[in-house]
This record gives C-alpha cells, sequence and structure tokens, in this order.
C-alpha cells in the first residue's frame, strides 16, 4: 500500500468531528486513495469512513485494504455493518480476505453472510489454494444465443449492475454449457432484431477452474484480455477471472521466484510484516546447506594441500577462479529460470540450450581467460618468475574450463529441477555458485598440478 499523507482538510475534519464534512471528502476521493488514507489513519479512526459511506461505496474501498486491517476493521464495526460490507465485497476478493484469517474468524464471517453469498465463498474456498478457481468471481453477465439482441441488451441493464465485467458477457446453454462469447461492442451496434446466435461464434478461451494460477498469468497475457471465464471439466460456466487478480498472480509469482533466486524460501507476508522467527525459518535453511556446500571446498583444498603449500601463487588466482565459475553460473541460471517461467523454452528444448549455452561458455571463457593471462603478463618474471608463461596458461585454462562448467550447471539445473516437478527458481543462484565454486575450484587445482609440475610444483 502506498503510504498516504492525510489531507489538511481531512485532518481539520477528524479533529472537528465533522462528520457531514468528512462524508463529502470519502466521496469525493479515488477508492484506492481512501483506502491508503485509512491504512495511515489511527487505528480509533479507522472504522469512520465505513459508517459514513454507503455500503456499495464502502466495500469498495474495503476490497483495496490490508489483510491485517480488514480483520481489524470486522471487530471494531457492528455485526450488522460488517455483514452488509461484507455481502457487498466481489466474491474472489472476499475469499482473499478469508484465505488470510484465522479459521475461528473465517466461520463467524461465513456466518455473517447471506445464504447467496456464503455458498458463493464456501464454493470458492473449496478449490485448491493455488488454483484458478480460487481467483474467479461468479459476478458475471451470461445471455441466451436464441435471444434477440434486444432481449440480451435489456437484461443486461438489469442484471448488469453487480457484475465484475460488462466488456464481454457470455452466451450459455440451458444447464449453464459455455458456448460462445459476445464483446459488449458487437451487441451495441448490432441490429436490436437480430439473434444472439447470428452475431457470435463458437470460438472462446476459458480457463479451467482447477488449473494452477500461474496459468491464467500465460493465457491473459498470450491472449490480451480483461476477462476470460472459467468452467469445469464438462465445459460448464463457473465464474469469470479479471485482469486485475491475474496481475496480483503475476506479481506474487514473480516476487516468490525473486527470492528463491536469492536463496531463501519464499516469504508469506511482505518483508516488511513479517515477525523476526518467520524470517529466520525462511532464511536458515538455504543458508545452512549453502555454508555446509561451501565447507566442501575446504575437502577440496586438503586435497591439493601439498601443491599449495609449494606453490602458494596459487592461492592469489582462488577468488579469481571461484568467482568466474560462480558468475557464468549466475547469468546462465538467471536468464534459463526466467525463461522457463515465461514459457519461452520447454523442457524439450534443454538439448538446444545445452549447444547454446556450450558456445557462449566457450567464448566467455575465452574473454575472461585473456584478461588473467594479461594480468599475468603484466607481472612478468620479476612477480612470478621466469615461467610465468605457463603460469599464464594454467590460469587461461582454468577459466575457460570453470567459466564453461558455470554456465553449463546454471543452465542445467533448472531444467533439472522442472523435470522433477519442483520450481526451477529453487536453484537458486546462490546454489549455483556453491556448487560451481567447489567443482571449479577442483578443476583449477588439477589443472595447475599437471600442468605445473616441476616449474612451481
Amino acid at each position: 500500500m502506498i503510504d498516504k499523507e492525510l489531507p489538511p482538510e481531512l485532518e481539520v475534519a477528524l479533529a472537528a468531528r465533522d462528520f457531514p464534512a468528512l462524508k463529502e471528502i470519502f466521496v469525493r476521493i479515488d477508492h484506492h486513495d481512501v483506502a491508503a488514507i485509512i491504512e495511515d489513519m489511527p487505528e480509533e479512526d479507522r472504522v469512520i469512513p465505513f459508517r459514513l459511506l454507503p455500503y456499495d461505496l464502502a466495500a469498495d474501498v474495503f476490497e483495496y485494504i490490508s489483510p491485517e486491517t480488514q480483520e481489524s476493521l470486522i471487530k471494531n464495526l457492528g455485526k450488522d455493518q460488517a455483514a452488509r460490507i461484507l455481502n457487498e465485497m466481489s466474491a474472489d476478493d472476499r475469499t482473499d480476505l478469508l484465505e488470510e484469517l484465522p479459521s475461528e474468524v473465517t466461520r463467524q464471517i461465513l456466518q455473517m453472510l447471506s445464504v447467496e453469498e456464503r455458498r458463493h465463498a464456501v464454493t470458492l474456498l473449496g478449490y485448491p489454494e493455488e488454483s484458478i478457481g480460487r481467483l474467479m468471481t461468479p459476478d458475471y453477465v451470461a445471455i441466451r444465443e436464441s435471444w434477440t439482441v434486444q432481449q440480451a441488451l435489456d437484461f443486461i441493464r438489469s442484471n448488469g449492475k453487480d457484475s465484475e465485467t460488462l466488456n464481454v458477457v457470455y452466451v450459455t446453454g440451458e444447464r449453464g454449457k459455455l458456448l460462445a462469447e459476445a464483446r459488449i461492442r458487437f451487441l451495441l451496434l448490432a441490429d436490436p432484431k437480430a439473434l444472439v446466435a447470428d452475431i457470435t461464434d463458437d470460438y472462446f478461451i476459458s480457463l479451467q477452474a482447477w488449473d494452477d494460477q500461474e496459468k491464467s498469468v500465460a493465457v491473459f497475457e498470450e491472449y490480451d484480455r480483461v476477462a476470460l471465464p472459467v468452467t469445469d471439466s464438462r465445459n460448464n460456466l463457473l465464474g469469470i477471472v479479471t485482469i486485475d487478480d491475474v496481475l496480483d498472480v503475476a506479481r506474487e509469482e514473480a516476487t516468490e521466484d525473486i527470492q528463491k533466486m536469492g536463496g531463501t524460501e519464499a516469504l508469506d507476508d511482505p518483508y516488511i510484516e513479517s515477525g523476526f522467527l518467520h524470517m529466520f525459518r525462511k532464511r536458515v535453511g538455504w543458508l545452512v546447506l549453502l555454508f555446509i556446500g561451501q565447507l566442501l571446498t575446504l575437502n577440496a583444498i586438503a586435497v591439493f594441500e601439498e601443491q599449495i603449500m609449494t606453490a602458494v601463487v596459487l592461492v592469489l588466482f582462488m577468488p579469481l577462479i571461484i568467482s568466474s565459475g560462480g558468475n557464468s553460473g549466475s547469468q546462465a541460471a538467471t536468464l534459463i529460470i526466467r525463461s522457463l517461467a515465461l514459457e519461452e523454452i520447454h523442457l524439450g528444448d534443454w538439448l538446444r540450450v545445452l549447444g547454446r549455452e556450450i558456445l557462449s561458455g566457450l567464448a566467455l571463457g575465452a574473454v575472461i581467460a585473456s584478461l588473467g593471462f594479461i594480468r599475468i603478463f603484466a607481472g612478468g618474471a620479476a612477480k612470478f618468475g621466469p615461467d610465468w608463461p605457463l603460469l599464464g596458461l594454467t590460469i587461461a585454462i582454468s577459466l575457460v574450463g570453470v567459466v564453461l562448467w558455470g554456465s553449463l550447471v546454471g543452465s542445467m539445473l533448472p531444467f533439472v529441477m522442472q523435470r522433477l516437478g519442483a520450481d526451477p527458481a529453487a536453484s537458486s543462484t546462490p546454489f549455483v555458485t556453491t556448487v560451481v565454486d567447489v567443482t571449479g575450484l577442483l578443476f583449477y587445482l588439477l589443472v595447475a598440478s599437471t600442468m605445473l609440475q616441476g616449474t612451481f610444483i
């Protein structure tokens, strides 16, 4: 929620408890802004707007308030007033609220709802937590193909007030089967005496109620819609999903992926609202796992301890080798994870990606290797002794190898994770970096012990 400073006239009216002036201000301000202002109001004053606004406007404002504030308001508002606001809320936004509340509070709210709204609420809560069914609203307009355009428009005028959107209405059969969709523009421009069946066709795009919410993001993006129908396995129309809810899903999924790629479990709440223990549990698991992985670096060094003691110069280039491999792995992992999320590539493309990353890894490794060789060339015999060209070649070969290896690990690990049914973002860049660090260091020391035998070692 964007912080909003209270308008000066609002502060004056609040202090004076001038309720007519407060009502005039709240009615004049946009719903989003009223919600933001309520968040910044003292807790004891937050109920005032809801006691002044008409119930339909109060419900609109209520939908934009954070779940924590919503729960507080429900407790502070009278039971009758809270029930009226909850009954006026759109079904999908009310479902979001019920998901966030403790089970006991949810049961109390369900008892406040009318019989019809309670049925809708229970139905939506019955779908899996991350399913499209949780997003849909039953507030839509459906017409019949046997009607004339004039009959359809009359029906829309009579029944469209509570619809989530009127850009598109849906044509259904006798038992609710979805037959077609009709854009309101076509209805308005059509001959009033024409049949609905004559101005529509049987082509439409729909979502399945049990599908994952992420699918809705891809479908909305591909077909550029503001609303889509939701059906069951028999193609019966259950509800609709609108673009505002899908944008929320897209934001949540992107946030979750970014957090996982950063080496932490996805947070359940915004960062600033997450408790210390919750934050600790989300971060400590990956951190411990990555630390244990890094401990393997000690084992790698221990294997070549004798060579390192003989050629201390090898230690100077360890950070260079480790960071180069880790950076190339992080780059590749980020690109592939995002491409998988956007469905730019699929599991079957792994071989094609492998070929691209081999070429990219070799090219990138060559560039980094050249810079490493130039660094050793700049030191020359004065710093590295008469065998500096051999040392430079060793570092160059090692850099090409670890950069190539990092690219391969970073690009292939997301495919492996998805093939196993896990979220590719779980192969986070810190995890890729840890794997490449250990294996890259082993490769470097193996190359060095082979090529520098009899010179530095």
